[in-house]
């Protein structure tokens, strides 16, 4: 157990030093590797503690994607290897969550700054669906289109992904056991990696579960994700 709680803690303070650097592709990375390390191990307080270069590095990420000055569409199946371009992107029709999860991978595996969102067809109400999924777990809520649904411009994006995140934090079910509820949210998280108050949300969880079950005092249990409910 300290072997893995040392390697946790070197992760985290390189992550720390890379983001010094500006490299916040590689902080992103260790973080995110000592993150699920200290969950596998229950070491809520490491969770904790890498959850804010992880943070930060995402952020620095998302606001390089967001220097971009319109949204590129993305409406038909691309393979592997496409050739993408740091900025802002929205994926719709026929396309699914899936391809703007699979778009979004693939940039981060090539470290290009992207700042990706699914939306699905209008609603008989003229609203928006909007979407984000990791494994079985969905999240999607419903929001105001774009003044030009051909052209969505930077702002709507950016602003879509915020309440997507926001509905993320306020759908997650609070009422179950505390160790299931940081798997949920970690899953969630996964699903809207640049949403800041996630990452805050996923912080506290952790120090409650740190005070109500010790740290590293349970065994990690398998996750167990849900569909979460669509927003009204």
């Amino acid at each position: 157990m300290a072997v893995v709680s040392n390697k946790i803690d070197e992760l985290i303070q390189q992550a720390n030093q890379a983001l010094a650097k500006n490299q916040f592709f590689e902080a992103e990375r260790l973080a995110a590797k000592a993150l699920i390390l200290a969950r596998h191990d229950a070491k809520f307080s490491q969770m904790v503690t890498s959850l804010e270069p992880l943070c930060r590095a995402r952020a620095k990420r998302l606001e390089q994607a967001l220097k971009a000055k319109s949204v590129s569409i993305i409406d038909e199946a691309f393979p592997d290897d496409v050739r993408i371009k740091p900025g802002c992107y929205l994926v719709q029709p026929p396309l699914v969550g899936a391809d703007a999860r699979r778009f979004r991978l693939i940039a981060l595996e090539n470290e290009i700054p992207v700042a990706v969102l699914c939306r699905e067809p209008l609603t008989q109400l003229k609203l928006c669906p909007i979407v984000a999924l990791c494994g079985n777990v969905v999240v999607r809520t419903k929001i105001d289109p774009p003044d030009n649904l051909d052209k969505p411009d930077v702002k709507w994006l950016k602003d879509a992904l915020e309440e997507l995140g926001d509905w993320a934090v306020q759908s997650a079910d609070t009422t179950i056991a505390i160790h299931r509820l940081v798997d949920e949210l970690m899953t969630r998280l996964d699903a809207i990696p640049e949403h800041v108050a996630l990452h805050h949300a996923l912080r506290e969880v952790c120090l409650k579960a740190e005070k109500e079950l010790g740290d590293g005092g349970a065994a990690p249990p398998i996750p167990k994700r849900s569909r979460s409910k669509a927003k009204s």
